[in-house]
């Protein structure tokens, strides 16, 4: 794990561990119920539940100017862990620790209303995520130039590509530089010119405060815009360290990347 000795720590992550309980509904009849209550009443009515541990032990800091990429195959864990950090879920045990601001994005159609014109959503979603801010309209406008949608932010946002989606999305969601922005495949929506241009603005609010996490499957996002690489493996870190040597251990070990 890096060293945060010269680094001011923004979050700290200690042996968390998440596990959800899986229920198996077999086609039982009323007899059958019946006849298994009767016949083994302590196994029927004592039976633990099973577990899946989709977190298990991970521990990690994320310091300011950290721009890691978190990589994984579909099931590892990657979305759960984020959702811990931003705090919408609650680990079982284990802790995080932060006394940042930590602003999440895992869906480019969040909060969004599909009749109301993109730029409506846009100062919507401004309250959402800027609560802190009483006059919107100047950071709104600067996010909807950076956008580049043109008069497509006066057309109903249910027309939207996707990759329109994630224009205004991402471009609300990085107007204002934060302690933690956490990104979770976001950034597939949005085309080539796009990805670009937002990386640049990143590495920009990036300088000035913060730290990313950055969720994805492409390779060529992840040496973007990240400087390190945490691989999740079945719930665990299988890797944490440089972006190459990150990118070749879930190549060679878990899947191919794009």
């Amino acid at each position: 794990m890096p060293s945060t000795t010269n680094s001011e720590l923004l979050l700290s992550v200690k042996n968390l561990k998440v596990h959800f309980e899986l229920e198996h509904y077999q086609h039982h009849g009323l007899r059958d119920v019946f006849v298994s209550a009767i016949t083994h009443p302590v196994e029927f009515f004592l039976k633990k539940p099973e577990l899946l541990n989709v977190i298990d032990d991970v521990s990690f800091d994320v310091t300011r100017g950290m721009r890691l990429g978190l990589l994984g195959v579909n099931g590892s864990g990657k979305t759960t862990l984020c959702r811990c950090l931003a705090g919408m879920m609650v680990a079982q045990s284990g802790s995080i620790t932060t006394d940042a601001e930590v602003r999440a994005i895992f869906d480019t159609g969040t909060g969004i209303l599909p009749e109301l014109t993109g730029r409506e959503n846009a100062f919507l979603l401004a309250r959402l995520f800027f609560p802190e801010i009483k006059d919107l309209r100047p950071l709104v406008n600067e996010a909807l130039e950076f956008s580049e949608l043109g008069h497509f932010l006066d057309v109903p946002f249910r027309q939207y590509s996707k990759g329109m989606q994630a224009r205004l999305m991402l471009s609300l969601i990085s107007a204002k530089s934060t302690d933690v922005l956490i990104l979770d495949e976001v950034l597939d929506g949005a085309d080539y010119f796009f990805q670009q241009k937002l990386s640049v603005r990143m590495r920009n609010f990036i300088k000035s405060a913060g730290a990313t996490i950055f969720v994805s499957h492409s390779a060529d996002q992840v040496r973007e815009v990240c400087d390190q690489v945490l691989v999740m493996n079945k719930g665990k870190i299988g890797f944490m360290g440089g972006v190459e040597e990150g990118l070749d251990y879930y190549h060679k070990n878990l899947a191919p990347v794009s």
